[in-house]
């Protein structure tokens, strides 16, 4: 059984990169730095690379290579907002604090687009917006109260009919969706790999090939044993998402990662490429079990949905994720895959970010549950700013609570699935 871990050679965006590889030495002999950061994604990334802004000393440890994880592998939709609706967190954090939290992950997306213009990174942006499409009736309502929502905060959010979700994106396998504006799509492993560059040209050591093996308190912060060396740091920020191991007692236990499997075919006819997602469009379904799909940079179609619990790709999953493709797109029959990979996300069982600082100095921030390129990167800076005592973090800090049945998360995920297919089945809506 092929490994999804290791499949990241296999991906669209390994294969098609303008970014090069990084190359950053592995870490060796003794560091002292203000701040250490365990994951080379784009959680800790953002956070070097604003750090290093603000003149603080940075070093940044990857286990493997920079984009290794979900980072680089992801669909490339840069979404704003969580998965909860702006009234919802005014109702869960109060007026004052929800109003400031939405606007900051609502703003996610031109944050990173701005980052993507600043430092000049290589990696296809394009904002053609994002269609959430309803896949049934029922979800219809949900998804316009959303964009609604949106639209009394200021946003040109578009109220689409079926039929003009049909126009728009090549499929009448939908009934009705909103469109924002704000939204768009990049090469996430360039978008990575040229964060990267901008957080070191600002200051930051970043250190590839370097596992952190051990996380220890001291008597002004933290010593971690990283690559082949050690680094002492008074703050330490743990930025594994779904790539999270034992460093820190509990974390991984907290999460679930699961896979995200993707596809991609060769460029399109030209009669295909204007008719299906053109101009840079993206769009997510309402099921819980969803697909979302774009075209590639250079002209294909890509679609992705929920895997497998666990390492082993299943092969009769992605079978059927080109089944969904071709049942929602029809005209796509005998397009050839080029591309098929996977990788793992991270959910929470709120469906929200959590942000732990469980002892004193030690930071973390993981479950972006589908949502990462923008929030990381926004959840990053904040990260930064608040260390740097520019601002405090919009974003509370969570209790860091074990899942119970982590340990049975295989059958009990299993289960989930069967149960979501249901749901979906009947029209339900999911965020």
């Amino acid at each position: 059984m092929k490994s999804s871990q290791e499949g990241f050679a296999d991906s669209l965006w390994w294969n098609e990169s303008e970014e090069p590889p990084c190359g950053f030495t592995p870490h060796a002999g003794h560091s002292e730095v203000d701040v250490a950061i365990v994951g080379g994604g784009i959680t800790g990334l953002s956070a070097a690379l604003h750090l290093a802004e603000a003149g603080l000393r940075v070093a940044l440890f990857e286990a493997r290579h920079i984009g290794f994880g979900a980072s680089g592998r992801n669909g490339g939709q840069v979404i704003p907002g969580l998965k909860y609706d702006p009234d919802e967190l005014v109702t869960k954090y109060g007026a004052d604090r929800g109003a400031r939290l939405a606007g900051m992950v609502g703003g996610a997306a031109d944050l990173t687009f701005d980052l993507i213009a600043r430092h000049g990174i290589r990696c296809n942006p394009v904002r053609g917006g994002w269609i959430q499409a309803a896949h049934s009736p029922h979800a219809r309502e949900t998804i316009m109260r959303r964009g609604r929502q949106w639209q009394a905060r200021g946003v040109p959010v578009e109220i689409l009919s079926r039929d003009e979700v049909a126009a728009r994106t090549g499929t009448p396998n939908q009934h009705g969706g909103w469109l924002d504006p704000r939204a768009g799509a990049i090469q996430p492993l360039d978008y990575t790999r040229g964060l990267a560059r901008a957080a070191q040209r600002a200051g930051a050591m970043l250190h590839e090939q370097s596992p952190v093996r051990e996380l220890a308190r001291t008597a002004t912060g933290w010593s971690l044993r990283a690559g082949q060396g050690r680094c002492t740091a008074r703050r330490v920020i743990l930025g594994t998402n779904a790539y999270t191991d034992r460093l820190y007692p509990g974390l991984a236990q907290s999460v679930l990662p699961v896979q995200s499997m993707q596809l991609a075919t060769d460029p399109l006819p030209a009669g295909l490429a204007e008719r299906i997602m053109p101009g840079g469009l993206m769009m997510s379904e309402t099921r819980k079990l969803a697909f979302y799909m774009r075209q590639t940079p250079r002209g294909g179609f890509m679609i992705g949905g929920r895997g497998a619990v666990g390492d082993g790709e299943d092969r009769q999953l992605m079978m059927a994720l080109e089944r969904g493709m071709l049942k929602l797109f029809p005209d796509l029959q005998g397009v050839p895959v080029r591309y098929r990979w996977s990788g793992h996300v991270c959910l929470s069982l709120d469906g929200l970010p959590h942000f732990h600082e469980p002892e004193p100095g030690l930071l973390c921030l993981l479950a972006y549950n589908g949502r990462g390129v923008a929030l990381a990167t926004a959840f990053g800076r904040m990260l930064a700013e608040e260390i740097a005592g520019r601002a405090e973090a919009v974003y509370p800090r969570t209790r860091l609570v074990r899942i119970g049945w982590h340990a049975l998360r295989r059958p009990v995920m299993g289960l989930g699935v069967r149960w979501y297919w249901l749901k979906d089945s009947l029209g339900f809506t999911s965020k």
